[in-house]
């Protein structure tokens, strides 16, 4: 019985436009789960090392796990692994809304794509076939024209709906935009018009493969071994846990102001990266805030699909050169790139720069990041308005912003350089502007200086996928003192051993493919308990951690053959160099150096950062 999954997968081949149906192995799964650690284990064994992410024998894996579907709180999720154009790393990225849900409806559990299509495609998951689809009317559409039609096309009743009602069909659909199609590296798959497979450039991968969109549809219902004692499990963790956690319960914090409620906390806690990462303190920090957007331009709290939580917020801006403009957003993160990093402070120009990126398919991160890196180059006169196309790209310019990140989004202008991140727009540029981008792996830090929260920066530094706050969210004990205080300026032996715990937790949350978000309630113990009746394996809390630490040292086995090694396992040379210049982390930078041969040590690594041959052994990957 293929409890907890559908006990089907897709071999795709697009060059031969073949799709072979297979079964899924029982004993496979077991050992990797899914989402995250299927894909991982399909490309480890099946790429060859060396591959360009652009070449058609690169795999993209979209996958779920066996949580999604069984109306678990926040399973509303699906993720897709490939070896990213943007880090040459092995990389997984995520998504909520309800594709993952499309997907088992469908009657699969993953797919496996390789190969290049002739001409611009589309892939239709339709209750249990799969079909070839003509993407040439689609080829250069936006992301929300695209999903529009497709969804015209399947479901005439769609034609003249409002996008709150469009983001209810029960079709699912992943697609890319201009970004994707041009095979640039900060291109995003995009699901229900806002979430977003956003980092790694998974969108540029599609786009390599002429892909231009995957479409689930179907009715059938995913099995669980024991339905009575699952349906308590689920319940038992939401009296228990979710509701019970001021984060996740219901009317708490991030129902109440969404992700965005970190936005006074982290400044406050002087790490909230202003100006390219030059400073840990935002003077515009409140009129940006979670706070703020509630009471300004907040209508109602959404989620993805099945979700308790409810952390999304639909916005909608009232007044100026934008008024009228309703999106899903903007996220913590979204806000503060094009925020606090560029230096500017009005809320409707961050929230119309992150609406862009959903509109045309960009990581919302990495183009913000990537604008600042921008105005930093422009400030130190690294380029100039012959660059930038006469545009005055200062910190603070709202207007120079809305205009570089629109073409960023159509790939013209300036846009055609920054839309690779700031490691290519630094090689073509010189003159030493590398120092200036604040990425690990070519991934760009997230909205949190690891100066002041430097097991933080240690998560960063050593994450397979590039510089993540979700690998292991170490904000939580450093700043926010949960599950316990941890000193955030001098880390030892119990940061390293929190770190890896939150690691190997988050490989196995991926894999099952449930919102991290249920890590602020729930720990290994609380997760084996939905496992178990699930699947009918005999899942404990050490089960939990051993399978999660399997999957993240594969991940890394992956890097060390394409030839990563300790010196990748670094950060921007700001944090390490460059004390914090003010604020309550002012005089910090992260010691790396120190932190990693401890590191290292605990996880079982030799020197280079590579997993030993006992490590190997012992995770059943030698």
């Amino acid at each position: 019985m293929a409890n907890g999954y559908m006990g089907k997968w897709v071999d795709i081949d697009l060059n031969k436009k073949s799709a072979e149906i297979k079964d899924v192995d029982m004993s496979f799964t077991k050992t990797w789960v899914g989402g995250r650690g299927v894909g991982v284990k399909i490309l480890y064994d099946r790429l060859k090392p060396g591959t360009d992410p652009f070449s058609p024998d690169n795999i993209i894996v979209i996958a779920t796990g066996p949580i999604t579907g069984t109306g678990a709180p926040s399973s509303g999720r699906f993720c897709s692994v490939t070896k990213s154009p943007l880090t040459n790393t092995v990389h997984d990225s995520h998504c909520g809304g309800d594709f993952g849900h499309a997907i088992k409806a469908a009657g699969f559990d993953w797919l496996v794509i390789t190969g290049k299509a002739d001409k611009p495609t589309w892939i239709f998951l339709d209750d249990g076939k799969v079909e070839f689809k003509d993407a040439s009317a689609l080829w250069g559409k936006d992301v929300f024209e695209t999903e529009k039609m497709i969804l015209e096309e399947l479901d005439p009743s769609s034609a003249g709906k409002d996008m709150e009602q469009l983001v209810r069909n029960s079709i699912g659909v992943a697609s890319i935009g201009p970004p994707g199609e041009n095979m640039k590296r900060l291109a995003a798959i995009m699901n229900r018009f806002y979430r977003a497979v956003g980092r790694g450039g998974h969108g540029a991968v599609m786009g390599s493969k002429n892909l231009k969109a995957i479409v689930a549809r179907g009715k059938q219902k995913v099995s669980l071994y024991d339905e009575e004692a699952y349906r308590a499990a689920v319940k038992k963790n939401e009296d228990e846990a979710m509701k019970v956690s001021d984060v996740t319960k219901p009317g708490g914090g991030l129902n109440t102001l969404g992700t965005a409620l970190l936005v006074n906390i982290i400044n406050g806690a002087g790490i909230y990266p202003t100006h390219n990462f030059q400073t840990g303190v935002f003077e515009g920090a409140e009129v940006t805030s979670g706070e703020y957007l509630k009471e300004n331009r907040l209508i109602k709290p959404v989620g993805c699909k099945g979700c308790r939580i409810m952390c999304g917020r639909w916005s909608k801006i009232e007044k100026g050169p934008f008024a009228g403009t309703e999106m899903e957003g903007p996220e913590y993160e979204n806000m503060w790139a094009w925020g606090a990093d560029c230096g500017v402070d009005d809320i409707d120009y961050c929230m119309t720069a992150h609406h862009l990126c959903n509109l045309y398919g960009l990581d919302a991160i990495q183009a913000g990041t990537t604008t600042a890196f921008a105005m930093e180059c422009f400030e130190k006169g690294i380029i100039t308005t012959e660059d930038t196309g006469g545009i005055e790209l200062k910190f603070g310019n709202a207007e120079a912003m809305i205009k570089v990140a629109e073409q960023i989004g159509k790939v013209e202008g300036i846009g055609k350089i920054l839309a690779d991140g700031e490691i290519v727009a630094a090689q073509k540029w010189g003159k030493g502007a590398e120092k200036y981008a604040m990425v690990t792996k070519g991934q760009s830090m997230p909205a949190y200086d690891p100066r002041g929260s430097k097991g933080h920066g240690l998560a960063y530094a050593t994450s397979n996928r590039g510089a993540c706050h979700i690998r292991a969210y170490m904000i939580n004990p450093e700043i926010l003192g949960a599950p316990e205080q941890l000193p955030r300026f001098d880390p030892g032996q119990k940061t390293i051993d929190m770190l890896i715990a939150f690691q190997n937790f988050t490989a196995l949350l991926d894999s099952s493919l449930i919102c991290l978000f249920v890590s602020f309630a729930m720990g290994n113990q609380e997760f084996a308990n939905l496992l178990k009746p699930a699947t009918g394996w005999d899942w404990t809390a050490d089960m939990v951690d051993e399978v999660g630490a399997r999957i993240w040292n594969l991940e890394r086995m992956f890097n060390a053959r394409e030839g990563f090694g300790r010196k990748d396992d670094t950060l921007a040379t700001r944090m390490l160099e460059d004390p914090m210049p003010e604020g309550p982390s002012k005089g910090n930078t992260v010691p790396i150096d120190k932190m990693l041969p401890m590191y290292y040590e605990t996880r079982g690594y030799d020197n280079e950062g590579k997993p030993t041959e006992e490590t190997q052994k012992r995770y059943g990957i030698a």
